[in-house]
């Protein structure tokens, strides 16, 4: 939102008052409370007649500053989102000329009685500051609406990221983004997942602590500094500082809540019905056993909309017409190994007997008048389940156990977007402004909670489309409604970048897209998606009105399923290690380029390609000719698909490739040990049994990786000695046969691991 006419002056229908000066400071226990007027006070006669802010600088988690703006202190009604406060030691130190808090590294310090002026310093370092008339109070005289402002300073060569999943440009300079979540598909500016929080490469990162929408205008309104501001009296943010992107994040996850690590079978690979695709339980089974028969290793079946009838979603009930044993139908998927997922949503369809029990008990959105809220968009009569109401969330928990009682392993969680702001009652009194954005966290907290209380600790996962902040708690989210063509495959990515750079750690999308054209995806499309989702940290296909089975398309997309399904299976101990650390410590198993490179510059400006966890790079084909740009940080990079493809890069290089059907750049850095399993046809099973010890390019000295159990636990580790041409590998933990490859300046050398040791020499 833009308050002003260029850089000096404000638009006519707002009136913006910034403070001044730091009037005062005073110490309260572990706070630091500012107060600020709104013009210098050289006389008694200034203190009449005039407005300030308060500033309220705390510190929750150390290395993070929290500053409350304030102008009329003010009652808001809920909800508010779930903050952690760890109580680190803080400094505060008042002085006649300064006041500063120091919480870490990480100070914050204003002159008293000066021209206003609020630094962020870490080390002795200035990383970002509100400078003079950066904070504002303003209001809109048009419409009697009161804002707050804050503007914070960007250096010259700074990046901004993050901001939720957004499909346009990953770096968001020069953007003005909009948090507030909608259900517009992914080729508009809008957004599914909105989280006020963006990442910098200058070594920090800013969340708002505001479950309403917040307007950032990113070094676009006012091109030297990142503006946000919300509707309401007061605005809370926190500055987090790491140095680098891992520790924001994890600050940032100790802050707004640690992320859960989702069961091995879910990263495994998904089949879904599609949507409105014609699908019986002949076809289901069909489908499933069309995979078998092919040697595609398959781990989830997903039933989409139309398991329930059409103008009765979601009424949690089975099409008996279609599916007339339900039961027996999720027993015989169960007996081939295959996890059972279901469509839902918070939306109840009038028709249906789940509309009228909630309408008698009060379960739902109602307007003011004491009516329900109701429209026909998606399905005739829609009601939205209010999760503000104990009840309601009780007897919601009630119809989802009762399909988890049936055998249903988890639910995929479409929709909570289009929460009603206007004309809206919450059971609990909640503001609904400030409900729109959090509803989704109600919601997916209440499946969540419900699979985790009937199935167990570590065995609830959802297929969720909106989240906010918090969200990370409840895994897994997927990218939304994508068009079937390259352009979106690759804004697919960059969304998926966008959102993991803003504290998630799991991501899939709909491999194909699913808003197919004319022609449905083509099959290069296809396969080339393919690669790309299994080569994301959960895969899925799923589309609009075409299935999505690979024989489908065409001989090769078959073989092309096959191969990546089993190169993903494969990767499964190195994948799940790397998983279960990283939600350990708040960070994405994809994440982008910059973050394992932060002293490339180049690499702070890649989005159309990644790292598939610390060790291995992905680079996407995003068009049908095969053709790859991609860029290779300095070291040795060695293809784990083909080992004839190896790179020693100086100084960082851009590599221009073409690659077949079957082929892309999936190339692992020097000093990796690379833990496979190419016998494994589900993704759950014993990472610690019968290794491939992959070797590229081991650096002289000592290098460890652990290896986790199906539980995400440090069970076993392989250690490499490396002195000149000599290596020894030693293991603990690992059962069964134990082969070693040294991958070596294009060579591969073959050991068997004897007992626990075995010693190559090159």
């Amino acid at each position: 939102m833009k308050f002003t006419n260029g850089y000096w002056l404000t638009r006519k229908e707002y009136d913006v008052n910034s403070p001044a000066e730091a009037f005062e400071a005073e110490k309260d226990g572990k706070t630091l409370n500012i107060y600020a007027p709104y013009k210098r006070i050289n006389t008694r006669g200034d203190e009449l007649n005039l407005g300030m802010s308060t500033i309220k600088l705390t510190s929750p988690v150390e290395n993070v500053i929290g500053v409350k703006l304030t102008h009329f202190d003010q009652d808001t009604k809920g909800p508010s989102y779930e903050l952690n406060n760890l109580d680190p030691d803080v400094n505060i130190d008042v002085t006649d000329k300064k006041a500063s808090l120091t919480s870490g590294d990480l100070t914050v310090s204003l002159p008293l009685r000066q021209q206003f002026d609020m630094e962020f310093t870490a080390n002795g370092k200035v990383i970002t500051a509100s400078r003079n008339k950066a904070q504002g109070e303003i209001l809109n005289h048009d419409t009697n609406v009161h804002y707050m402002r804050e503007q914070l300073s960007v250096g010259v060569e700074d990046k901004i990221y993050g901001l939720g999943e957004r499909f346009g440009n990953f770096i968001k300079n020069g953007q003005e983004v909009k948090i507030t979540n909608q259900d517009g598909g992914t080729a508009s500016e809008q957004s599914y997942k909105n989280i006020p929080f963006y990442l910098t490469d200058a070594g920090y990162g800013v969340f708002v602590d505001e479950p309403q929408t917040v307007d950032f205008e990113v070094t676009s309104e006012n091109v030297d500094r990142v503006q946000f501001s919300s509707e309401g009296e007061s605005l809370q943010y926190y500055v987090i500082y790491g140095p680098t992107p891992q520790e924001i994040l994890h600050r940032y996850t100790e802050l707004t809540g640690r992320m859960q690590l989702p069961p091995a079978w879910s990263f495994g690979l998904w089949l879904t019905t599609s949507f409105t695709t014609d699908y019986s339980e002949k076809t289901v089974l069909k489908f499933i056993d069309g995979m078998k028969d092919h040697n595609i290793p398959l781990d989830v079946f997903h039933f989409d909309c139309f398991w329930q009838k059409g103008f009765e979603w979601s009424n949690m009930e089975w099409d008996r017409d279609e599916f007339p044993d339900p039961e027996g139908l999720i027993k015989k998927i169960h007996d081939r190994g295959i996890k059972v997922c279901v469509w839902i949503n918070p939306y109840i369809a009038q028709k249906g007997k789940m509309f009228e029990e909630g309408k008698k008990n009060g379960y739902f959105i109602k307007r003011e008048n004491g009516n329900l809220w109701q429209w026909d968009l998606w399905q005739a009569g829609n009601a939205f389940v209010d999760f503000t109401n104990p009840d309601a969330v009780k007897w919601y928990k009630s119809k989802l156990k009762a399909l988890l009682d049936m055998g249903v392993d988890c639910f995929k969680t479409d929709f909570g977007e289009r929460i009603p702001v206007e004309d809206a009652v919450f059971f609990d009194g909640s503001d609904p402004k400030r409900e729109h954005n959090y509803y989704t966290l109600q919601y997916n907290k209440a499946v969540f909670d419900t699979i985790e209380e009937n199935k167990g600790k570590g065995e609830a996962v959802v297929f969720a489309r909106s989240a906010t902040v918090g969200s990370q708690k409840y895994p897994l989210h997927w990218g939304g409604d994508a068009l079937s063509n390259f352009k979106n495959m690759a804004d697919t990515l960059h969304g998926g970048l966008s959102f993991l750079s803003s504290g998630f750690a799991f991501w899939s999308h709909d491999i194909g897209g699913f808003e197919d054209g004319p022609d449905t995806p083509t099959p290069d499309l296809y396969k080339r998606w393919t690669q790309f989702g299994l080569l994301s940290s959960h895969s899925r296909y799923h589309g609009s009105n075409v299935y999505r089975v690979p024989w489908n398309f065409d001989d090769e997309a078959v073989d092309n399923t096959r191969k990546f399904v089993n190169l993903k299976l494969s990767l499964m101990p190195y994948l799940y290690t790397q998983a279960a650390h990283d939600t350990t410590y708040g960070n994405p198993l994809m994440r982008p380029m910059w973050f394992n490179f932060t002293e490339d510059r180049t690499a702070h400006t890649l989005d159309n390609q990644y790292m598939f966890g610390t060790q291995l790079l992905v680079a996407p084909v995003f068009n049908p000719e095969g053709h790859v740009n991609f860029y290779l940080p300095a070291g040795k990079w060695t293809s784990i698909i083909n080992d004839d493809e190896t790179y020693d890069i100086t100084d960082g290089k851009w590599i221009s490739k073409d690659y077949g059907e079957l082929d892309l750049p999936v190339l692992a850095r020097d000093n990796t040990i690379l833990l496979r399993n190419p016998k494994a046809v589900h993704a759950d099973y014993d990472f610690t049994k019968d290794l491939d010890i992959n070797l590229y390019d081991m650096h002289e000295g000592s290098t460890s990786v652990a290896v986790v159990d199906q539980k995400g636990q440090d069970t076993g580790k392989v250690t490499v000695d490396r002195s000149g041409n000599q290596l020894t590998v030693t293991t603990t933990g690992l059962t069964g046969s134990a082969t070693i490859y040294v991958h070596e300046n294009g060579k591969v050398t073959k050991a068997a691991l004897n007992g626990t040791e075995a010693t190559i020499t090159l």
